[in-house]
């Protein structure tokens, strides 16, 4: 049987802890064998100018998962065009690793606007994918799934942290340790990140 790898893209700007718990959860608790977390360089749906290097994003993603032998740190994105599209690294990955399975994780609200992707019918027609609830404020049609291959819902934790948040009141000289895993805070206090 060949090895089924969960795709969990994001920018991680930073990683904190639910991103860790939401990939652990579904490293322990679905059939997939490993997660990736795909460091994305550029989110097409995202602004550009908030984010740090490539290469200290995914240092911080790398210090994250050392203890966690289920979750890998992947820069597949970082050679590719950008702004990057989910549909063509998946392409790239076939291509570089025939002998796995690859599937998507992603959160509730995005599954609601798959719509918006770049060829978004190959990928609902060629990858599974894992759903992680988000809380959302309104309910969305999401009639464009029932072309998909298959979606399944994960029942992970509901965890609401955000980035966005993290780096505010990093900024506002909060104390957010909680939030990251103590190895992430070290180096981005020692980096002087999001002051």
């Amino acid at each position: 049987m060949p090895k089924k790898v969960g795709l969990f893209f994001g920018t991680f700007n930073p990683i904190h802890v639910g991103h860790l718990i939401i990939a652990n959860h579904l490293a322990e608790y679905s059939d997939l064998d490993e997660i990736w977390l795909v460091v994305t360089p550029h989110n097409p749906h995202k602004k550009k100018n908030t984010l740090l290097e490539d290469i200290h994003r995914l240092t911080m993603v790398r210090i994250a998962i050392e203890d966690f032998p289920k979750l890998k740190a992947s820069n597949i994105e970082f050679d590719l065009p950008q702004p990057n599209y989910t549909v063509n690294t998946l392409a790239v990955l076939e291509e570089k690793h025939a002998e796995l399975n690859f599937c998507l994780i992603m959160g509730e609200d995005n599954l609601k606007s798959l719509h918006k992707w770049k060829n978004y019918e190959v990928i609902l027609e060629r990858y599974p994918i894992y759903v992680y609830p988000r809380i959302t404020p309104k309910k969305e049609n999401i009639s464009h799934l029932d072309k998909g291959r298959e979606v399944t819902k994960i029942n992970a934790p509901i965890v609401q942290i955000s980035s966005t948040f993290i780096r505010k009141n990093i900024a506002l000289g909060n104390d957010i340790r909680p939030l990251l895993p103590q190895k992430v805070w070290e180096y981005l206090d020692e980096m002087n990140f999001y002051r």
